[in-house]
């Protein structure tokens, strides 16, 4: 799996475990909802500023990490997500038993 489609799952993760539709995603990143909907399913070659809105929406933060220290930072990711080494699992493990919105994806 490349980048882009591990960033497109996250994505999608995160929005359904907090109960969010795209379109509550897309007012709140300030986006079109058919933008979201493209980023999760790889369809856009996303540009930062994108990301970055949609990323602070999530209540989750960038950062560059140097290639030396990745298999620590990820150590302690997949130690916050409660052993799950899938951000899917993850969230959706994690995700309310219900949602106020219809799930659009």
């Amino acid at each position: 799996m490349g980048a882009i489609d591990e960033i497109s799952r996250t994505i999608k993760a995160v929005r359904r475990a907090k109960g969010l539709s795209q379109l509550a995603l897309a007012r709140t990143a300030g986006m079109p909802q058919s933008h979201i909907s493209r980023i999760e399913n790889a369809g856009v070659d996303l540009r930062v500023s994108s990301l970055t809105e949609i990323a602070r929406a999530l209540d989750l933060e960038l950062t560059l990490v140097p290639r030396k220290a990745l298999p620590a930072v990820r150590s302690i990711v997949n130690s916050a997500r409660g052993g799950f080494s899938d951000p899917e699992e993850h969230w959706q493990a994690n995700r309310p038993a219900y949602s106020l919105e219809d799930d659009d994806g």
